[in-house]
């Protein structure tokens, strides 16, 4: 099977981390690129975006080059390591509504939920690891 989604995340989230673990283990058909955007030498250039709109949300790219963000961006890994239907109700309005909501939420609250900022977290003008 080829490539159809390639996820850019942020490998010193711990959950984001566990989550791309399991999702490299079911994985089994090479469908999905995974690219760890806190690796060193990762330049955000090379998608188009800064390191902080990476880092607000979750995003990936489709072999024909479109960025997806959010929510999609879980729907084509689920259907890529063998959920397909999974991802097809997800798609169902009042499903899909509070699934885009939820994770907005939790992308928002990310770093301060997983213990990597304070009270506050900002924007750092570090190029590579950005904190919000």
């Amino acid at each position: 099977m080829p490539q159809v989604v390639e996820v850019f995340y942020d490998g010193e989230c711990p959950l984001c981390s566990r989550e791309i673990r399991f999702l490299k283990g079911r994985d089994v058909a090479g469908a999905v690129k995974f690219t760890d955007i806190t690796a060193p030498g990762f330049d955000p250039a090379t998608v188009g975006l800064t390191s902080a709109e990476l880092m607000a949300e979750i995003r990936g790219r489709l072999p024909d080059g479109t960025l997806i963000s959010g929510v999609e961006v879980f729907r084509q890994l689920y259907a890529a390591t063998g959920f397909p239907r999974l991802s097809a109700l997800s798609r169902w309005a009042p499903l899909s509504a509070i699934l885009n909501f939820a994770y907005r939420a939790f992308a928002r609250n990310r770093l301060k939920l997983t213990g990597r900022c304070d009270t506050t977290c900002s924007v750092s003008t570090s190029p590579q690891h950005p904190a919000h």
